[in-house]
């Protein structure tokens, strides 16, 4: 009886945490911090640049599985003057305006600094 009740026992948590490894590489689920902080698209900040913009980054990034890996990686990028930050999770990128020279490296490091990993920079 001991051990029907110990396989029962183990067969709820692998169910259990199937479930929710499918919600969170889906987005749906609270990870990184998020747990259930209800953040979304429009929650994350938008930075207006202060002077013309001079060109744009396209930047790879791996690790984000929600709104709340956008939102982490986005106020990072935007503490680097000059640079404004649009992070798309499910397309895994960022695509970094600034209106002066920003250092690839600077953005490497805020990307990191958050537990993510550029990828790619393009442009």
């Amino acid at each position: 009886m001991g051990n029907v009740l110990i396989i029962v026992l183990l067969v709820l948590v692998i169910v259990f945490s199937v479930k929710n490894s499918i919600k969170h590489f889906r987005g749906e689920g609270g990870c990184c911090g998020g747990g259930g902080s209800g953040i979304t698209k429009a929650d994350i900040p938008v930075k207006v640049l202060e002077g013309e913009k001079k060109g744009e980054l396209l930047i790879s990034i791996s690790g984000m599985h929600c709104d709340h890996c956008a939102y982490s990686v986005t106020k990072a990028i935007n503490r680097i003057d000059g640079a404004s930050a649009d992070v798309d999770w499910k397309k895994k990128r960022a695509v970094v305006s600034y209106d002066r020279e920003v250092s690839r490296e600077a953005i490497r490091n805020a990307v990191a600094g958050e537990g993510f990993e550029v990828v790619k920079i393009e442009g």
